[in-house]
């Protein structure tokens, strides 16, 4: 893995906690820097990732946090980027920290999303209090939804729109 990291082939997605906060999970998240050559590798071609959706979810959450990551190079300040797990398996695929706020990002392979897809931005919202901004649903649909508070659905497309 150290190797793989040292070529730019593999990123460690750390966890994000607080001290105060023991009931986290604190393993990191593994992404591959490249999902083409993720798909190569297992022989996945676009037939394969429509007849499994698991593995389509899990490529499309890697794409995703690659582009976030480029996209945030282009920002003054830093920003650092997590994952958030608890013990009761309520999870956010990405977490932004930035300035001391942070943003959370689900990732959906989905054209549909339902409040039950907010449940970790929510447990991160609570468990950070007002240093949270905002938390983002990304999907497969075409339109941008407000879900209570800070909460939004929003296409994935939309990461590319000015």
């Amino acid at each position: 893995m150290t190797l793989l990291a040292r070529l730019f082939l593999l990123e460690e997605l750390p966890p994000w906690h607080s001290n105060r906060l023991s009931r986290l999970i604190k393993t990191p998240k593994l992404h591959l820097g490249d999902t083409g050559l993720a798909c190569a590798l297992l022989g996945a071609d676009a037939a394969t990732l429509w007849a499994d959706r698991a593995l389509y979810g899990q490529l499309l959450e890697t794409f995703v946090y690659q582009e976030l990551r480029r996209q945030a190079s282009w920002q003054e300040e830093p920003v650092t980027f997590h994952h958030y797990r608890d013990k009761e398996a309520a999870e956010v695929d990405v977490v932004l920290e930035s300035g001391g706020q942070l943003s959370g990002v689900e990732i959906k392979a989905s054209a549909t999303v339902t409040a039950a897809d907010f449940k970790g931005l929510r447990k991160l919202k609570d468990a950070v209090g007002n240093r949270f901004v905002a938390g983002v649903v990304l999907y497969d649909g075409s339109a941008v939804a407000s879900f209570g508070d800070g909460l939004f659905a929003v296409p994935i497309s939309m990461l590319w729109e000015i």
